[in-house]
C-alpha cells in the first residue's frame, strides 16, 4: 500500500462452550485480525449475569495480559474489536467494544464500517434527549437499539428498525448477557463470517481468524442477515429489504489477509489473478519481478507466473512496524515507511525491475520506494499497480482521501509516472475487476475507482 489510506476495523465474537476460555479465543482471534486496525483493542465478555469490558489504545499484545484476561472469569459470550478511526478521533474514549446500560438491562456492541447518514441520525437522537459519550458511529447504532428496546420492542424488531434507519457499510456484533447477535449491512459491503469451535459459535471479519483459533468455517453472513445465538441454539433472519451484494473489492486487493476467504472468494487467488491480468495488460521486458509487502507479493507472483519473468524477494520488511498509513499523522507515516522496508541490493542491482504494489494514493511512498531501488542498483524500475486508479472517495469505512488528495484525480498516468520516477507505470484495468475476483465475482462495490456507489451518498 503506497500512500495514506486508513484500514478497516476487525470484529470477533463467540458464544457457547469452545472447550477453552472464550477470552483466550477472543485474544487469538483479534491477534489474527491485527492487520485491520492497530490503534486500539478491546474485549467485552458476559458471564450470563454481568458484562465486563477491557480496552485501551495499542496492539492486542499491548492491551491484554494474562491477568487482564483472567479477570473475565468464565464467560458464556464475548466480543472483541481492533480499531482504526474511520469516524471519531484516535483516543481511548472511542475504543470498542462499547457497553451501554438502558432500562431493560445492558448490552455491548462492536462495529466495523461507516454510516453515511450518521450525522443526520445523531442530530435527531440528540434532539430527543440522547447524550453521546464518544464520536464513533457504533454509539449511534447502540443508542438507536437502546431507544427501541426502551419502548418494549423485541430485540429482532429493534435491530430491524435500526437497519431501516441507518445507511452505509457495516457489520456489527451485539452481546447481551445471555445472547450474541451478528448483523451485516444490506449490501454486504463489510465482511462477516461464522464458524464453530467445539459447541461455540464464532463470528469474525475474516476467515483467517477462525483458522487461527482452530475453528471450522461455516459460512459468510448474508447481506441484510441477522444471526442470533443463545442457549437455545442459533436463528437466522433477514431483517432488511432490497438486499444486494456489493462487497468491497478493495478487501481482495489489499485489506484482507491472503489466507482469508470472503463470500466464496480466495483473497490469495484473487491477488494472483490481478498480477496475471497486469502482465497481460502491461507487459514489459525485465529481469525480475518484486512485490511490495504484503499484498503486493501475491500479485507479483501472479505477474511473474504469467510473464515468465523470475520473481525475487526485493524488499525486507521490518515485522515490528505496523502498516504505515495507520499512523495518526502524515509525518509519522513517512517515518515508518523509511524503517519498514529496505531493498535487497543483491536481488535488484544491475537489473530491470518490475515492482508490483496494490495502489497509489498520494504517490509519496511509492516515489520513495522507486528511489530506494535505484539507489540499490536497479537499472530500470517498472511500476505495476494491482488496482485501478483511485478517483473517488469512499464513504463506507475506508478513508480514501478527498479528490484533491488523490494523485490520479489531478494527474495523467504519464504525469504520475514522472512524479514517482518510474520508467513505466501501469494500473489494472477497471473492467477486469470481475475477472480478478473469479467465478464468484458478481456483486461488488468499486465506487472508489468508478464513482458507482451502491446507494445514495452524502451531499456536501
Amino acid at each position: 500500500m503506497t500512500g495514506s489510506l486508513h484500514e478497516e476495523c476487525g470484529i470477533f465474537g463467540a458464544f457457547g462452550n469452545a472447550g477453552v476460555p472464550l477470552q483466550s479465543v477472543l485474544y487469538y482471534g483479534l491477534f489474527a485480525l491485527q492487520h485491520r486496525g492497530q490503534e486500539s483493542s478491546g474485549i467485552a465478555a458476559s458471564n450470563g449475569t454481568d458484562i465486563k469490558c477491557h480496552k485501551a489504545m495499542g496492539l492486542v499484545s499491548e492491551v491484554f495480559s494474562t491477568d487482564t484476561l483472567e479477570k473475565f472469569g468464565s464467560p458464556v459470550a464475548a466480543i472483541g474489536h481492533n480499531r482504526y478511526s474511520t469516524t471519531g478521533s484516535s483516543v481511548a474514549g472511542n475504543a470498542q467494544p462499547l457497553v451501554l446500560h438502558y432500562a431493560g438491562g445492558s448490552f455491548s456492541i462492536c462495529h466495523n464500517g461507516n454510516l453515511t447518514n450518521c450525522d443526520e441520525v445523531k442530530k435527531a437522537l440528540e434532539g430527543q434527549g440522547s447524550i453521546f459519550h464518544t464520536t464513533v458511529d457504533s454509539e449511534v447504532i447502540a443508542q438507536l437499539i437502546a431507544r427501541e428496546s426502551n419502548r418494549g420492542v423485541k430485540t429482532v424488531d429493534a435491530v430491524r428498525a435500526v437497519v431501516d434507519s441507518i445507511r452505509g457499510g457495516y457489520a456489527f456484533l451485539l452481546m447481551y448477557k445471555d445472547r450474541l447477535i451478528a448483523v451485516r449491512d444490506p449490501h454486504g459491503i463489510k465482511p462477516l463470517c461464522m464458524g464453530r469451535l467445539g459447541d461455540a459459535v464464532l463470528f469474525s471479519s475474516e476467515s483467517c481468524a477462525l483458522s487461527a483459533v482452530g475453528a471450522e468455517f461455516v459460512r459468510d453472513i448474508k447481506p441484510g442477515e441477522m444471526v442470533t445465538v443463545d442457549e437455545t441454539g442459533m436463528r437466522s433472519e433477514m431483517i432488511a429489504d432490497n438486499c444486494s451484494c456489493a462487497k468491497c473489492v478493495f478487501e481482495y486487493i489489499y485489506f484482507a489477509r491472503a489466507d482469508s476467504r470472503m463470500d466464496g472468494i480466495s483473497v490469495y487467488e484473487s491477488r494472483m489473478r490481478a498480477g496475471a491480468l497486469l502482465a497481460r495488460q502491461h507487459p514489459v521486458e525485465a529481469d525480475c519481478v518484486i512485490g511490495v509487502p504484503e499484498s503486493g507479493i501475491d500479485a507479483a507472483m501472479g505477474y511473474s507466473e504469467e510473464s515468465g519473468i523470475p520473481y525475487v524477494k526485493g524488499f525486507v520488511k521490518n515485522g515490528y512496524v505496523g502498516r504505515t498509513f495507520i499512523k495518526p499523522s502524515q509525518e509519522l507515516r513517512e517515518q515508518a515507511v523509511r524503517i519498514k522496508l529496505n531493498p535487497i541490493s543483491e536481488a535488484v542491482a544491475g537489473k530491470r525491475v518490475v515492482m508490483i504494489d496494490d495502489s497509489i494514493v498520494r504517490g509519496t511512498t511509492i516515489a520513495n520506494l522507486v528511489r530506494m531501488l535505484r539507489q540499490a542498483g536497479a537499472t530500470e524500475v517498472h511500476v505495476r499497480i494491482s488496482a485501478p486508479p483511485f478517483l473517488f472517495p469512499c464513504f463506507y469505512g475506508t478513508d480514501v482521501p478527498s479528490k484533491e488528495n488523490l494523485i490520479a484525480c489531478n494527474n495523467t498516468i504519464e504525469q504520475i509516472r514522472q512524479m514517482i520516477g518510474a520508467d513505466t507505470l501501469g494500473y489494472l484495468d477497471v473492467k477486469s475487476l470481475a475477472q480478478m475476483l473469479g467465478e464468484e465475482g458478481h456483486g461488488f462495490c468499486d465506487a472508489c475507482f468508478t464513482g458507482d456507489y451502491p446507494e445514495q451518498i452524502p451531499s456536501d
